[in-house]
């Protein structure tokens, strides 16, 4: 069965970056679409990116285009979220999704 464990999550001032990673076990990444969605306390989960199966096709969230991008190694079987010019409205616990399968997710706090 399919594993999903997100980490790299932190406390970051407005305008920092982190890097969130998404490691899998029990079947290999390229073989399925990935997503990343954050919810943020008192609001509904919502999506930020996607990469295809094939890895070529992205999709991202208007908030964060130009500002996130996903990406995957077929090496290490994990997938990446690098997060850049990071904002206060960024703020939410991160989660990974393979088809059912969800991480326990990773809080991101962006403060000063």
């Amino acid at each position: 069965q399919l594993q999903l464990v997100e980490s790299g999550g932190g406390l970051v001032q407005p305008g920092g970056s982190l890097r969130l990673s998404c490691a899998a076990s029990g079947a290999s990444l390229d073989r399925y679409a990935i997503g990343w969605f954050r919810q943020a306390p008192g609001k509904e989960r919502e999506g930020v990116s996607c990469l295809s199966s094939s890895g070529i096709s992205t999709q991202y969230g208007d908030s964060v285009k130009g500002r996130f991008t996903i990406s995957r190694d077929n090496v290490t079987n994990t997938a990446y979220l690098q997060m850049s010019n990071l904002k206060p409205d960024d703020t939410a616990v991160y989660y990974c999704n393979i088809q059912q399968f969800w991480g326990q997710g990773t809080q991101v706090t962006v403060s000063s």
